[in-house]
C-alpha cells in the first residue's frame, strides 16, 4: 500500500483489514503509533471534517499536522506537466512535492474537479500527477473520488450489520440548488460493490455517475454474485433496502453549461418518511454536510436510523488505519 488514492485500488479483504484497525483505533483513541511523523495536507477546496478528522488523526497517534491552502495562505500551484507558468500560479505541483516530501512522512491532497471539461477531469491529473512526483505516501482526502469516506462508510455499515452480503445498498440521489462533485457517490457505490453489497443507483435522467464507475460497480457485482441495478425510480429503488447513502451530485451532461431550469425541475427528490417506510428498516447516512429539509427531512435525519453522526466519527478512526498501514508499507519497502 504505496498511496491511498481510490477505493477500487483494494480489494475486499484489505478494506476489511482497515476496518478492524480502525474499530481498534475507536476503543483505544490515544496512542503513540506515529510519534514524530508529520503529515501535509493541501486544501485546494473549503472542508470541515476531512481537515479535523486528519488533524486530529495523526495527533492523537503522536504526530502533527501541518495544513496548506495553495493560493490562500500558501502559493498558488501549476499542476500540469510542461506548463509554462505565465499566469497567477507562483509554484508547480512538482517542485512543491519534491520539497514537502523531503519535510514530512505523509501528504493529503483535497482538490475537486471544476467541471468546465470532463473528459480532461475525469483523469485526475492532480491525484495522478502528486503521486508520481511524491517520494511519500499520498493520500487521496477527496479529488473525483473520496476513498476515506468510503471506508468510514463501510464501518459504518459494517458495525450494524453481521455481513455485508445480500444487504441492498441504494446510492440515492437529492436535491440541491448547485451541481455538486460526483466524488463520494462514486466511492461510495464501488465501496459497496467490492464488499458484496447488492447495489442499487437511483437519480434523475441524465444524472448517471461516469461510465468508469458504474462499469466497476456492474464487475464486482458480476464477481460477487451480487444485483445491481439502475432506475429513476425513488420508490422503486427504495423498496427492501438495507442501507441508504443520500448524496447530491451535478449532471455530467451540464459539465461547463450548468442549467437551472433543468436541474431544478427535480427539487422533488427529497428523502422523508413515507419513502424510507418503503425500505427493509433501512439506516440511512450521508457525507456531510447536507442542507436539511432540502436533501432529507429532519424527521428521517434525527431518526435512530439515522448515522450521520457515527459515519462523521468514523472519518477519524479510518484515516488512523489509513496513515498507519502507508506508514508500515512504506517503511518496509524501504
Amino acid at each position: 500500500m504505496k498511496h491511498f488514492l481510490k477505493i477500487e485500488d483494494f480489494s475486499s479483504e484489505q478494506l476489511d483489514k482497515l476496518v478492524v484497525k480502525a474499530n481498534e483505533f475507536k476503543k483505544v483513541r490515544y496512542q503513540n503509533i506515529l510519534k514524530n511523523k508529520t503529515l501535509i495536507t493541501m486544501f485546494f477546496n473549503p472542508s470541515t471534517r476531512t481537515k479535523i478528522s486528519f488533524d486530529l488523526a495523526i495527533t492523537e497517534l503522536g504526530g502533527h499536522c501541518v495544513t496548506l491552502e495553495p493560493g490562500k495562505s500558501s502559493w498558488g500551484i501549476e499542476i500540469n506537466e510542461g506548463a509554462v507558468m505565465d499566469s497567477e500560479a507562483e509554484e508547480h505541483l512538482k517542485d512543491a512535492i519534491k520539497v514537502i516530501s523531503r519535510y514530512a512522512d505523509f501528504v493529503g491532497i483535497r482538490c475537486f474537479p471544476k467541471f468546465q471539461d470532463w473528459e480532461k477531469e475525469r483523469k485526475d491529473l492532480i491525484l495522478h500527477n502528486l503521486a508520481m512526483w511524491s517520494e511519500i505516501p499520498v493520500v487521496n482526502m477527496e479529488t473525483i473520488s473520496h476513498p476515506c469516506q468510503a471506508l468510514a462508510m463501510l464501518q459504518t455499515i459494517k458495525n450494524k450489520f453481521k455481513t455485508f452480503k445480500k444487504k441492498k445498498f441504494v446510492m440515492s440521489w437529492a436535491y440541491h440548488p448547485k451541481g455538486l462533485n460526483t466524488a463520494v457517490a462514486n466511492s461510495a457505490s464501488v465501496a459497496a460493490s467490492i464488499v458484496g453489497m447488492d447495489v442499487t443507483i437511483v437519480n434523475p435522467p441524465d444524472y448517471d455517475l461516469d461510465p468508469y464507475f458504474i462499469n466497476l460497480v456492474k464487475e464486482n457485482c458480476k464477481v460477487n454474485d451480487t444485483e445491481f441495478s439502475m432506475t429513476n425510480n425513488m420508490d422503486e429503488a427504495y423498496e427492501g433496502a438495507d442501507f441508504i447513502y443520500i448524496k447530491s451530485w451535478g449532471s455530467l451532461k451540464q459539465i461547463g453549461n450548468f442549467q437551472p431550469e433543468i436541474h431544478n425541475q427535480y427539487k422533488n427528490w427529497k428523502v422523508d418518511s413515507n419513502l424510507m417506510k418503503k425500505t427493509n428498516n433501512a439506516y440511512i447516512s450521508h457525507c456531510l454536510p447536507l442542507r436539511r429539509n432540502m436533501l432529507v427531512t429532519d424527521e428521517v435525519l434525527d431518526s435512530p436510523n439515522s448515522l450521520i453522526y457515527e459515519e462523521a466519527e468514523n472519518r477519524l478512526h479510518v484515516q488512523k488505519a489509513i496513515l498507519c498501514e502507508l506508514n508500515n508499507e512504506w517503511y518496509r519497502g524501504k
